[in-house]
């Protein structure tokens, strides 16, 4: 009986399927090129977390490539005692924490309803606002607008224009349409409840993947927007950190006569700037790449349901 049990189980269990010569050469070439990829992107990203250790008169002589040459953590230093970065810093922080709570509050207000099939004229409603995706005003009536607004110099004229994406609406309208089923709200509405009730306490707290998608977006958005700023700010105390980056890696002249290289003759100083360069683009980059880890899974769900499925 014991013989005959293990010749059933050996029967059960598959045979390896033998991997022929063509498909292992693919599938080398494909891990070979996929760590090529991989090293072109992360690369860039190690030697800039490197440079920002090292001393700037070897990174000028082009020592460093991977690990950090000449130990040096003046560039830091500089940074947190120079008031206009941390400013920059606070103001950036500021705009992503409640531009982004805006984008979401509306672009859930506005896909929400265009993902009810019942809606008379969604059709039409869609169209129109996925005109806005190809055609735009133009930047001298923009900067018009905002003026007539009187939005200039204020916070809001970094919030308000982008309130709205397109794209991420369709892509939580997706969602909505393909991941709640309807049958659920139909449910909610027959035991009374309305819209924004069903919104908040069915649609929202089933749709975290989404929620995590649009977070990342927008926060990704705001913090690495400087254009904007450039157009419509002119008070330098409100400027985001990365017009204040801008300035360090264009003007970093000015930083020299502004204090940065106190205590420095002006080659010390010249120095100094290079590394401070390096030490501001990884201080600026720390909280997205934080952020995308801590939502990875929502982020691969949600994109993947509510891009692919219509």
């Amino acid at each position: 009986m014991k013989d005959t049990e293990k010749k059933e189980k050996k029967a059960a269990v598959p045979s390896k399927i033998k991997e022929r010569g063509t498909d292992r050469a693919f599938n080398i070439f494909i891990y070979v090129f996929s760590a090529l990829i991989i090293l072109i992107v992360v690369y860039p990203l190690i030697f800039v977390l490197s440079a920002s250790f090292s001393s700037p008169s070897e990174i000028i002589r082009g020592n460093v490539i991977f690990w950090p040459k000449g130990l040096n953590l003046d560039s830091y230093k500089a940074i947190i005692s120079n008031s206009r970065i941390l400013r920059g810093y606070g103001n950036t922080v500021f705009i992503s924490v409640v531009g982004t709570a805006i984008n979401i509050a509306m672009t859930t207000m506005c896909a929400f309803p265009l993902s009810n099939k019942k809606l008379a004229g969604r059709n039409v409603l869609t169209i129109f606002i996925t005109f806005t995706m190809f055609f735009n005003a133009g930047m001298i009536p923009n900067y018009l607008l905002m003026k007539d607004l009187k939005l200039l110099n204020s916070y809001m004229v970094l919030m308000l224009p982008g309130a709205i994406s397109v794209y991420n609406m369709l892509v939580m309208r997706n969602y909505f349409q393909s991941s709640i089923p309807g049958e659920l709200i139909e449910a909610a509405r027959m035991d009374g409840c309305g819209n924004l009730r069903t919104l908040f306490k069915i649609v929202l707290p089933l749709s975290k993947a989404i929620m995590a998608v649009m977070l990342i977006f927008y926060v990704a958005g705001h913090w690495n927007a400087y254009f904007s700023a450039m157009m419509y700010i002119t008070d330098k105390d409100k400027y985001p950190l990365q017009l204040v980056l801008r300035e360090i890696l264009i003007q970093a002249s000015s930083y020299t006569e502004e204090g940065l290289g106190q205590g420095f003759s002006v080659v010390d100083a010249s120095l100094k700037e290079v590394g401070i360069q390096y030490a501001t683009i990884v201080v600026s980059s720390i909280p997205v790449m934080l952020l995308y880890p801590l939502m990875q899974k929502y982020f691969v769900k949600g994109v993947m349901i509510g891009a692919v499925k219509g």
